[in-house]
């Protein structure tokens, strides 16, 4: 069970809306977002309703200054929470879209892409097993987008505006 509690005001100040579960609009129980805390497990929000747009993720922990920490807007427009998962991980990304092309397999957190397969352009995806993150950059750095259980025939439906993904992390108890 998680818990995400989003303030319209820096310093948890302001008017207050709690979150247990996935919602895909926010809109309507507040107008902005800046500081959250996340009580307990771990979410990922999004500044569109509908689970789209850029993507932010939340583990545990106090964020005063949310539009300082993330360098997003104040538009906190739908979350997902993200379910423990326990058992294996395991991902297949694809050279090109609909799963065809080159193969890569993994089933531990990948810091570089580019080291370890000598490529990073991705067009598709298959989630088997477990929750990741794909992260833009090498060392889990850059702009990241929040996959779970399920085919991903091109990038733009994990949300992404690019191909180009250099580094990926299981989401594990963190």
């Amino acid at each position: 069970m998680g818990k995400i509690i989003f303030y319209e005001d820096r310093n948890f100040g302001g008017r207050h809306y709690e979150c247990m579960s996935d919602c895909a609009d926010l809109h309507s129980m507040f107008d902005r977002c800046r500081s959250i805390r996340v009580e307990s497990g771990m979410f990922v929000i999004y500044d569109r309703p509908s689970y789209t747009g850029n993507q932010y993720f939340m583990k545990r922990g106090d964020y005063s200054d949310y539009l300082g920490m993330s360098g997003m807007n104040d538009c906190v427009r739908s979350c997902r929470m993200i379910p423990m998962h326990s058992g294996n991980f395991k991902l297949r990304l694809y050279e090109h879209f609909d799963m065809r092309g080159e193969m890569m397999e993994l089933t531990n957190d990948c810091p570089n892409l580019m080291d370890r397969f000598r490529m990073s352009n991705f067009n598709s995806c298959n989630v088997m097993e477990g929750h990741w993150l794909l992260y833009e950059h090498p060392h889990y750095r850059g702009r990241h987008y929040y996959l779970r259980p399920g085919q991903y025939r091109s990038f733009s439906e994990w949300s992404g505006n690019s191909s180009r993904i250099s580094s990926i992390r299981r989401l594990m108890n963190l």
